[in-house]
Protein backbone atom coordinates (compact mmCIF):
# COMPACT_ATOMS: atom_id res chain seq x y z
CA UNK A 1 0.00 0.00 0.00
CA UNK A 2 1.06 3.60 -0.42
CA UNK A 3 0.92 5.95 2.56
CA UNK A 4 1.65 9.59 3.22
CA UNK A 5 4.60 9.42 5.61
CA UNK A 6 5.66 12.29 7.82
CA UNK A 7 7.96 12.42 10.81
CA UNK A 8 7.74 13.72 14.31
CA UNK A 9 10.68 14.39 16.58
CA UNK A 10 11.63 14.68 20.19
CA UNK A 11 11.36 18.45 19.69
CA UNK A 12 7.83 18.69 18.27
CA UNK A 13 6.24 15.79 20.14
CA UNK A 14 3.36 16.36 22.54
CA UNK A 15 4.47 17.28 25.13
CA UNK A 16 7.32 19.18 23.49
CA UNK A 17 10.90 18.06 24.05
CA UNK A 18 9.84 14.58 25.10
CA UNK A 19 9.55 11.04 23.80
CA UNK A 20 6.18 10.43 25.49
CA UNK A 21 3.81 8.06 23.66
CA UNK A 22 0.13 7.25 24.08
CA UNK A 23 -0.04 3.49 23.41
CA UNK A 24 3.20 1.75 24.47
CA UNK A 25 3.70 -1.78 23.14
CA UNK A 26 7.41 -2.62 23.25
CA UNK A 27 8.80 0.80 24.16
CA UNK A 28 7.99 2.89 27.25
CA UNK A 29 8.63 6.00 25.16
CA UNK A 30 9.14 6.74 21.46
CA UNK A 31 12.21 4.83 20.30
CA UNK A 32 13.48 2.05 18.05
CA UNK A 33 16.26 1.41 15.59
CA UNK A 34 14.12 0.05 12.77
CA UNK A 35 14.82 -3.67 13.03
CA UNK A 36 12.01 -6.22 13.25
CA UNK A 37 12.94 -6.83 16.89
CA UNK A 38 13.18 -3.10 17.73
CA UNK A 39 10.86 -1.25 15.33
CA UNK A 40 10.54 2.52 15.45
CA UNK A 41 7.51 4.08 17.13
CA UNK A 42 4.80 5.09 14.67
CA UNK A 43 1.88 7.44 15.30
CA UNK A 44 -1.44 7.05 13.48
CA UNK A 45 -4.58 9.12 13.19
CA UNK A 46 -7.55 8.52 15.41
CA UNK A 47 -11.11 9.58 16.08
CA UNK A 48 -12.76 10.37 19.38
CA UNK A 49 -16.39 9.35 19.76
CA UNK A 50 -18.30 9.26 23.03
CA UNK A 51 -15.06 9.89 24.91
CA UNK A 52 -13.20 6.92 23.38
CA UNK A 53 -10.30 7.00 20.95
CA UNK A 54 -10.52 4.76 17.87
CA UNK A 55 -7.21 4.38 16.05
CA UNK A 56 -6.89 4.19 12.26
CA UNK A 57 -4.57 1.19 12.69
CA UNK A 58 -4.55 -0.95 15.85
CA UNK A 59 -1.87 -0.57 18.49
CA UNK A 60 0.95 -3.01 17.75
CA UNK A 61 0.47 -3.06 13.96
CA UNK A 62 3.87 -3.33 12.27
CA UNK A 63 4.91 -1.65 9.04
CA UNK A 64 7.99 -1.84 6.86
CA UNK A 65 9.09 1.21 4.85
CA UNK A 66 11.30 0.13 1.92
CA UNK A 67 12.57 3.66 1.19
CA UNK A 68 13.80 4.00 4.78
CA UNK A 69 14.65 0.31 5.24
CA UNK A 70 12.97 0.50 8.63
CA UNK A 71 10.35 -1.48 10.51
CA UNK A 72 7.91 0.52 12.64
CA UNK A 73 5.19 -0.29 15.15
CA UNK A 74 2.03 1.64 16.05
CA UNK A 75 2.54 2.97 19.58
CA UNK A 76 1.35 6.56 19.40
CA UNK A 77 -1.45 8.85 18.26
CA UNK A 78 -1.20 11.57 15.65
CA UNK A 79 -3.60 14.45 16.12
CA UNK A 80 -4.45 16.51 19.16
CA UNK A 81 -7.53 18.17 20.56
CA UNK A 82 -11.13 17.09 21.05
CA UNK A 83 -11.77 16.21 17.42
CA UNK A 84 -8.61 14.69 15.92
CA UNK A 85 -10.82 13.06 13.28
CA UNK A 86 -11.08 16.49 11.65
CA UNK A 87 -7.30 16.81 11.35
CA UNK A 88 -4.93 15.66 8.63
CA UNK A 89 -3.60 12.59 10.46
CA UNK A 90 -7.02 10.94 10.36
CA UNK A 91 -8.27 12.39 7.07
CA UNK A 92 -5.12 11.39 5.20
CA UNK A 93 -3.46 13.00 2.21
CA UNK A 94 -4.62 12.64 -1.39
CA UNK A 95 -6.50 9.46 -0.50
CA UNK A 96 -3.56 7.86 1.32
CA UNK A 97 -3.42 6.98 5.02
CA UNK A 98 -1.25 9.39 7.00
CA UNK A 99 1.47 7.78 9.16
CA UNK A 100 3.87 9.73 11.37
CA UNK A 101 7.18 8.01 12.22
CA UNK A 102 9.39 9.02 15.14
CA UNK A 103 12.65 10.47 13.80
CA UNK A 104 14.10 11.18 17.28
CA UNK A 105 16.63 14.03 16.93
CA UNK A 106 17.13 14.38 20.69
CA UNK A 107 20.91 14.22 20.24
CA UNK A 108 21.17 15.69 16.74
CA UNK A 109 19.19 18.84 17.57
CA UNK A 110 15.94 20.46 16.49
CA UNK A 111 17.14 21.77 13.11
CA UNK A 112 18.59 18.42 12.04
CA UNK A 113 15.35 16.71 13.06
CA UNK A 114 13.32 19.28 11.08
CA UNK A 115 15.51 18.78 8.01
CA UNK A 116 15.14 15.02 8.32
CA UNK A 117 11.36 15.25 8.62
CA UNK A 118 11.26 17.34 5.43
CA UNK A 119 13.44 14.77 3.64
CA UNK A 120 11.23 11.77 4.44
CA UNK A 121 7.83 13.43 3.98
CA UNK A 122 5.87 12.18 1.01
CA UNK A 123 3.88 9.35 -0.47
CA UNK A 124 5.82 6.14 0.06
CA UNK A 125 5.24 2.41 -0.19
CA UNK A 126 4.62 0.60 3.09
CA UNK A 127 4.12 -3.06 3.90
CA UNK A 128 1.56 -3.78 6.62
CA UNK A 129 2.25 -6.75 8.92
CA UNK A 130 5.57 -7.51 7.18
CA UNK A 131 7.68 -10.60 7.57
CA UNK A 132 11.12 -10.21 9.15
CA UNK A 133 13.05 -10.77 5.90
CA UNK A 134 13.49 -7.20 4.63
CA UNK A 135 16.74 -5.23 4.48
CA UNK A 136 17.30 -2.86 7.40
CA UNK A 137 19.40 0.23 7.95
CA UNK A 138 19.50 0.08 11.76
CA UNK A 139 19.61 3.17 13.94
CA UNK A 140 17.46 6.13 14.93
CA UNK A 141 16.35 7.98 11.80
CA UNK A 142 17.84 11.45 12.36
CA UNK A 143 20.93 10.32 14.23
CA UNK A 144 21.46 7.59 11.60
CA UNK A 145 21.83 10.14 8.82
CA UNK A 146 18.17 10.28 7.71
CA UNK A 147 18.87 8.05 4.75
CA UNK A 148 16.28 7.49 2.06
CA UNK A 149 17.06 4.64 -0.33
Amino acid sequence: MNVFLTGYSYWDNTPRASAAIARPVIHAQAAGIGTFEDPITLAVGHSIYFGRSFMDFPTGTRFYFPLLRKYAIVEDLCGDGRTPQNGPCHIGYEGHPWLDIYVDGSEAGNQNANDCMADITGIQPAIVNPKRRYRVHAGPITEGGCQVF
